[in-house]
């Protein structure tokens, strides 16, 4: 190969060039980006950066030089629109075309925007960098936030919000909130805590209309109730990023559709990311994981494949949440369908852990670093469910 190009300014995509350098590839780099700025990190948009303000150089993922000093041109501002599998190149916004040899495919996921958002245009997503220095300057000048999705971004901006000193109101249909990835023991708790800080929670509560005027966003509930909201932020997940690909003859289902190795269905192709969708062996089951370890594991995984490496990519996966004083801990693969046991719970700490087919299938940590670890190895063996949640041991 004497060209590969790497879709996608994000962590994953960062992580492969990276990754290709240290495995001596000295042949062209090309990153190609749809955001005008160079790649950065973005949990902290929905904490750190909404509440303290936007810092771009701290935010970046690599020191300003590092693309230069590694060899690497960038292609930012012009996102890629298609792809080209029989010329082997791909198509920038601008109708420019960069060719390659091998791709890393990592262009992320974007907001869902439910129907009932059509035609609005005071609603703010966040999602990128443009997403939160717009929030930012809306918070500033507000005192209500009303907040569609108690997802993990809501509830944590929802934190942030709070803690800046402005009302705040969560409104989601699902039972509790993050109730889809953590079920409703963990929901619950979070609910409290965030009520606790004075956080109204509207949970299996929807949404019948929205109407814009004004300065205020008028929110009509089920319950009958409106909400008058300064600003107003939806946050009801992401979907992979993959209409690009349309035509390009690469699988697509929820993800791009990849072999254990992240390989894809086109020669020299790999994904990486929350783009990529895999088998992982561990845990038996098809996945797709949109987390900050995931998309560095990926990225180095992905690059070493195209570079000739076989090996599957196993991985327990792991990702954390902020809100307020609350460091929630994830490890593992835990839903809101599997069996659910709490091993800890008190107002500061929680521990919880998840079983399916009687394995224990995800952890979760509040406030538990200890806790922590032994369980991350419990997940890792894939130990017997009923030994954790019968005894406690690991959480003792």
């Amino acid at each position: 190969m004497k060209r590969i190009v790497v879709v996608g300014g994000s962590l994953a995509g960062v992580s492969a060039l990276d990754e290709l350098r240290t495995r001596g590839f000295d042949g062209d780099l090309v990153l190609v980006g749809a955001e005008p700025r160079p790649p950065y990190t973005r949990p902290p948009l929905s904490k750190e950066a909404l509440a303290n303000g936007i810092d771009c150089e701290q935010l970046a993922l690599r020191p300003p030089g590092w693309y230069a000093e590694h060899g690497i041109t960038l292609r930012l501002g012009r996102g890629a629109v298609a792809l080209d599998s029989s010329a082997r190149a791909v198509v920038l916004a601008d109708g420019t075309r960069v060719d390659f040899d091998g791709l890393v495919v990592a262009t992320g996921s974007s907001p869902r925007r439910p129907a009932l958002l059509a035609g609005l245009t005071g609603a703010l997503e966040l999602r990128d960098l443009a997403d939160a220095e717009r929030l930012v300057r809306r918070l500033r000048h507000a005192d209500h936030l009303v907040v569609i999705g108690a997802g993990f971004v809501g509830m944590e901006a929802a934190a942030t919000a709070r803690g800046l000193g402005l009302d705040v109101t969560v409104v989601d249909p699902a039972a509790t909130p993050m109730n889809r990835a953590l079920g409703t023991e963990v929901g619950r708790w979070f609910q409290r805590r965030h009520q606790a800080e004075g956080v109204r929670v509207l949970c299996s509560t929807g949404i019948t209309r929205i109407d814009e005027g004004g300065y205020r966003t008028m929110v009509r509930l089920t319950s009958g109730e409106t909400l008058a909201a300064d600003v107003l932020l939806v946050a009801v997940g992401a979907e992979a990023a993959t209409s690009w690909l349309t035509g390009s003859g690469i699988d697509v289902g929820d993800g791009i559709l990849c072999a254990p190795s992240l390989a894809t269905s086109l020669p020299d192709v790999v994904a990486a990311g929350d783009v990529a969708r895999w088998h992982n062996a561990r845990f038996g089951e098809s996945m797709r994981v949109e987390h900050w370890t995931n998309a560095v594991e990926q990225g180095r995984h992905a690059a070493a494949t195209l570079l000739g490496e076989r090996r599957p990519f196993e991985s327990v996966p792991f990702f954390w949440s902020y809100q307020y004083d609350a460091r929630l801990r994830c490890v593992g693969r835990p839903s809101a369908e599997d069996e659910v046991a709490v091993l800890t719970e008190n107002d500061r700490c929680l521990v919880a852990v998840f079983g399916r087919n009687g394995l224990l299938s995800g952890a979760v940590c509040v406030n538990a670093p200890r806790q922590l670890a032994a369980l991350r190895q419990a997940v890792a063996d894939r130990v017997p469910f009923p030994d954790v949640a019968g005894t406690g041991l690991l959480a003792s």
